[in-house]
């Protein structure tokens, strides 16, 4: 009896708990109508129709609920302000289609979504569209299915018993391959996880040059040299190969860093160490360079570092040679300017590249290759990188995003992604999480917007890209933040030419000597120069942690990675970091910014958009 007087009051605690706005709200939301009546909002909130009536009278009194009385019908009640309601996050779940729509997310439920779906697609009133496809699954950052799962029902509003079925399915779709080596021999083994998978899916879709021969009807002899094509051509039937070879560790490398990795980055290298390849996924700021380095001591071995441009060879080279025990004579470069090959070498992609320079792979016996700025590996150029799957692989990136839907090929021919998500490095404060605003500018004169009726394809982007009206625009930005040290991004070269003139500044483009590059940089960095005007050859291989303000006064298009990076200028472990995206009023070019800050929106980053300032004050 005590028990069931005890459970009673319990019961009585917690029906007369009051009623706010907030609930009433919550039942609003679950009906999905404007209006809804005292019995819908008590069984909404599981309470009796009675309480329900007299707390909705009294939230009536205040503010926030109406009461509407209708002719021979139940009283009704709607929001006094719909605002309230259309600024609240709401998930919606498509099982059968795996999409979900999002309005006003959180950063959290970014950054959660992040981890195993692909933003689609975003809106100006703040919805986003995600779809799960089979390869986030397979590639989703997580030890076992229980944390996967975990993640997903934190983010959608009650269970989907088809959606959490299709994930587990693709979960264990990618562990059915694995490669490894045999203890004797050597040689590299194809192993399923049955023999109707051995059967019936490698040996049907493998030849007998990638396949030497059966040695179980659960293992096949692989050819050493087929191993890039053997994992690529599962992953296209459906089913991704773990890697768990005895990877070679090359000729031997004395060498230790001279600085404490953080607590993440010790965990990024503890993570590679265990699964020997790997692509480290982080925002700008982070230090994947450290942590490289940290592999590279961890290894112990030989190491070719292969990077997009001179430019990031000569960062690499100095990073080294200030954070790790190697002396001068154990680091060479090797592209346009030098051919140095020395125990650590760092080279460009495109020499990599060509057949010429062959003997950069075959002079020494390389036990780590380093791919920063990984996103360029799946180029065919790059491609001949990718074959030497016999070393340990360590992709860099922080946006392994190719706009040609290929970003899966990454994962294919280097390895998984290893990573900490942005916004757990933001809310720890190693990260400044940026404020990034698009903001729109109208033309300033009709000549140029009847141009730009009549133009078609290119010219038409790159008059939207261009007009003159961004310059106000820059300069009003520049004199609200008078102490920022700002890059200023353009896509063509005409129009940064007019803007260097125009605010008395430098442009920084590929026809510009490497030499006057560098010294140019320098002085930024040193904070001798307070503004640069930078082509695209500033979205990547240049090293400008301290700039506080970015504006893109132009965009390669809808290019997210392009997004990504140029925001990731101004991502600094302290102060305050700007990026603002001008975009023409009117144009294609608004739904290309939006496209482009994609990335960081699925990655947690908070996206405002605004009309353009220069011309709302020049307004009486």
């Amino acid at each position: 009896m005590d028990g069931d007087d005890s459970a009673d009051a319990d019961d009585s605690t917690d029906t007369n708990d009051p009623v706010d706005v907030e609930d009433f709200h919550d039942a609003v939301e679950q009906y999905g109508r404007p209006v809804v009546t005292a019995e819908e909002v008590a069984r909404a909130l599981d309470r009796s129709q009675a309480e329900t009536d007299g707390a909705l009278a009294g939230l009536a009194e205040g503010e926030g609920v109406e009461r509407l009385d209708v002719s021979n019908d139940p009283v009704v009640w709607y929001p006094t302000d719909w605002g309230k309601l259309a600024d609240r996050e709401r998930v919606v779940v498509f099982p059968k289609r795996r999409e979900l729509v999002v309005d006003q997310p959180t950063q959290f439920t970014r950054a959660q979504l992040s981890q195993f779906a692909h933003l689609v697609d975003t809106t100006r009133d703040g919805g986003y569209m995600y779809e799960i496809r089979q390869e986030d699954v397979w590639a989703a950052p997580f030890d076992d299915f229980e944390s996967l799962l975990g993640t997903v029902r934190d983010v959608l509003p009650e269970r989907s018993p088809h959606l959490e079925e299709w994930i587990e399915g693709q979960w264990k779709r990618a562990r059915q391959f694995v490669l490894r080596t045999d203890e004797e021999d050597g040689y590299v083994v194809l192993e399923a996880a049955s023999e109707d998978l051995m059967g019936n899916v490698a040996r049907q879709k493998l030849d007998a040059g990638q396949l030497r021969a059966p040695l179980s009807d659960t293992e096949s002899w692989v050819a050493e040299e087929s191993v890039a094509e053997v994992k690529r051509v599962l992953y296209e039937a459906g089913y991704p190969v773990r890697d768990e070879r005895d990877l070679e560790t090359g000729e031997e490398l004395d060498v230790q860093l001279k600085l404490r990795l953080r607590d993440y980055q010790q965990e990024w290298v503890d993570q590679f160490v265990a699964t020997k390849s790997g692509v480290l996924v982080g925002p700008p700021g982070s230090g994947k360079t450290v942590a490289g380095m940290g592999a590279i001591e961890a290894v112990g071995g030989e190491t070719l570092i292969l990077v997009p441009g001179r430019e990031l060879a000569s960062q690499w080279h100095d990073e080294l040679l200030a954070h790790t025990t190697l002396s001068p004579d154990q680091i060479g470069e090797y592209h346009g300017g030098a051919k140095d090959v020395r125990p650590v070498t760092i080279a460009t992609y495109q020499t990599a590249g060509m057949d010429r320079h062959r003997q950069l792979f075959d002079q020494r016996e390389w036990g780590l290759i380093v791919y920063d700025e990984v996103h360029h590996v799946p180029s065919k150029v790059f491609r001949r990188s990718a074959d030497l799957q016999s070393k340990h692989r360590l992709g860099l990136s922080a946006t392994p995003v190719r706009e040609d839907d290929k970003e899966e090929e990454i994962f294919t021919l280097i390895g998984p992604p290893i990573g900490t998500d942005w916004d757990a490095l933001f809310e720890a404060g190693y990260v400044q999480e940026p404020e990034v605003q698009i903001r729109y500018v109208p033309w300033d004169d009709e000549t140029y917007r009847h141009e730009y009726g009549s133009a078609e394809g290119h010219e038409k982007r790159q008059l939207a890209a261009s007009n003159p009206a961004k310059l106000d625009e820059i300069r009003h930005l520049r004199a609200e933040y008078p102490h920022a040290k700002t890059l200023i991004f353009v896509e063509y070269l005409d129009q940064g030419d007019r803007l260097a003139e125009a605010l008395n500044v430098p442009f920084i483009s590929g026809e510009m000597r490497h030499a006057r590059r560098e010294h140019l940089l320098q002085e930024f960095k040193s904070g001798e120069r307070d503004t640069l005007v930078v082509s695209r050859v500033g979205d990547e291989g240049i090293d400008l942690p301290d700039a506080e303000l970015a504006i893109v006064a132009s965009g390669l298009g809808g290019s997210r990675r392009q997004g990504a990076q140029r925001a990731g200028r101004t991502m600094r472990p302290t102060g305050n970091s700007r990026m603002f995206v001008l975009a023409t009023r009117g144009t294609t070019e608004e739904d290309f910014a939006r496209r482009r800050m994609q990335h960081l929106s699925a990655k947690g980053v908070r996206v405002t958009e605004q009309s353009a300032q220069a011309v709302e004050d020049r307004r009486p």
